[in-house]
């Protein structure tokens, strides 16, 4: 089997690799949640490829991508769920039915992006989801579901947290200035310095949460977002712990010989390097 740009070869691939007695072992073992942490692994890839600019690492990345997309796929296909020509026009349906002011009559395109016009797409979408569970026989709603639960519980959790917030600040639950959140940061602090006071690590652990999740409003308040906020953070602190590293190497050293006094003074001197001229 040679290479193609063709989707259909990749498809092709898919199925070969699933094949019960031909296929490969490890494949053909796999099911829809052993290979979800894979997606979501890939997706961080994509991410980061783009992050440091690298087209070639990007190109492929968005294949490695695409590969877990035609994965599910197959696996939803043996199951006699859905084919990946099915995934394709429920998102070709979805854009074009969301770009009336793209792809509608001149009448729609003419008008542009009305106000209202978006949250009316997504109402009808939803009536058309609960048309589709009764013909499978379902109720046309799932009862047990609560406002905030279309939120996905594999998101990363600052960012679930910041969809969750979003979420219930659409119906009026969210302060309206910055200033109240950072008294409720205050008081969380506060309550986490009492439980670990109180040598109660599940208390701890619940309040730190909530300082999290109050970092992550104030964040929110103030446009940062905090995935990204936490990222630049992340790299400055590796760039400022090798600048440690290759110092004290070129002493001779090893960071396990060294005293954190040590550390801590070569810490503060990346810190310095890094102040603009």
């Amino acid at each position: 089997m040679k290479p193609s740009r063709d989707i259909l070869r990749l498809i092709e691939i898919m199925a070969a690799l699933r094949a019960p007695g031909t296929g490969c072992p490890w494949d053909v073992e796999q099911t829809f949640s052993t290979i979800a942490p894979y997606t979501i692994e890939e997706a961080y890839e994509v991410a980061d490829a783009i992050a440091r600019g690298d087209m070639d690492d990007l190109r492929e990345e968005l294949g490695d991508l695409l590969l877990q997309v035609v994965y599910h796929a197959q696996m939803a296909e043996e199951a006699q769920e859905f084919t990946f020509g099915d995934v394709v026009e429920a998102i070709t349906e979805k854009m074009i039915r969301r770009h009336p002011h793209v792809f509608g009559d001149e009448q729609a395109r003419s008008a542009g992006m009305a106000k209202g016009m978006w949250e009316r797409i997504k109402s009808e979408e939803k009536a058309l989801k609960r048309s589709a569970r009764v013909a499978r026989g379902l109720p046309a709603e799932d009862h047990g579901a609560g406002y905030l639960d279309g939120v996905p519980v594999a998101l990363p959790a600052l960012t679930r947290a910041l969809k969750l917030q979003e979420k219930a600040a659409r119906v009026g639950f969210d302060w309206t200035e910055a200033a109240p959140i950072l008294d409720k940061i205050e008081e969380e602090i506060g309550e986490l310095r009492e439980a670990l006071s109180s040598g109660d690590t599940a208390a701890a652990k619940d309040e730190f949460g909530d300082v999290l999740f109050a970092l992550v409003n104030i964040g929110r308040h103030l446009k940062i977002d905090s995935e990204a906020a936490l990222a630049g953070t992340n790299e400055k602190f590796r760039s400022r712990f090798h600048h440690v590293e290759r110092a004290i190497n070129a002493s001779g050293r090893t960071l396990d010989t060294s005293t954190l006094d040590e550390m801590e003074e070569l810490w503060q001197q990346a810190k310095v390097e890094e102040r603009p001229a």
